[in-house]
């Protein structure tokens, strides 16, 4: 594990992340709050382009919680069942959309204990939801900001609730709005597991990896 990067070489690392990205964006498909949740839901342990090749089809009949329901549960494992777990995925997505309609009046709750009282809603799904739809500085910590975070001194912690600790103790407030989607880019495009793409990473020289790549 690094050593937590000071205030100073922090500012820099998230300064460069925006440069570089102004606007970064999560890849998972969505058209509303409820499609969004359903996307994060059924990425738990699948890429987000597997999750959206199989929503390309289930997202234009069912995006809100009564369609999904009126789809039934026969109906959407049919949908999703290129996704791993899709069977447990989609009684968790039924039952969450009829507690949506039956305690929220059919909305997204916009507080995380709300969204963790849903089937199969964690807190880091949770975190996602109120970061990409509701605005709030949430992060969610996956294996590729808990590799980053612990390999560059970002955000180094033993688990990914003392990672996402670490990212909102010490990145700079103005940064902590998109720093989950720019770690999460990071970890996936540059600062891979095997072989780190260390020789294009544009904090190479801020990131405490010793075994960098040439």
């Amino acid at each position: 594990m690094a050593k937590q990067l000071d205030y100073r070489t922090m500012k820099e690392v998230f300064r460069r992340f925006e440069a570089a990205e102004p606007h970064p964006r999560g890849e998972l498909e969505h058209v509303n709050a409820y499609t969004l949740l359903v996307a994060v839901a059924l990425s738990a342990q699948a890429t987000d382009a597997g999750v959206n090749k199989a929503t390309r089809g289930l997202f234009p009949i069912a995006d809100t919680p009564q369609k999904m329901l009126a789809l039934g549960e026969a109906a959407l494992v049919e949908k999703i069942k290129t996704i791993g777990l899709f069977r447990q995925k989609a009684k968790n997505v039924i039952r969450l959309s009829q507690i949506l309609v039956d305690a929220f009046d059919g909305e997204v709750p916009s507080s995380r204990a709300a969204l963790q009282s849903l089937p199969g809603v964690g807190r880091k799904t949770a975190n996602v939801v109120l970061n990409m739809w509701f605005g709030h500085p949430a992060q969610a910590v996956d294996t590729h900001i808990f590799r980053i975070g612990n390999r560059s001194g970002i955000c180094p912690g033993k688990d990914v609730d003392a990672v996402e600790r670490a990212i909102e103790d010490n990145v700079p407030v103005e940064y902590q709005r998109h720093a989950h989607h720019w770690l999460i880019l990071h970890g996936r495009y540059i600062c891979v597991a095997r072989k780190p793409k260390c020789a294009v990473c544009i904090i190479r020289d801020l990131c405490q990896y010793e075994e960098k790549t040439q």
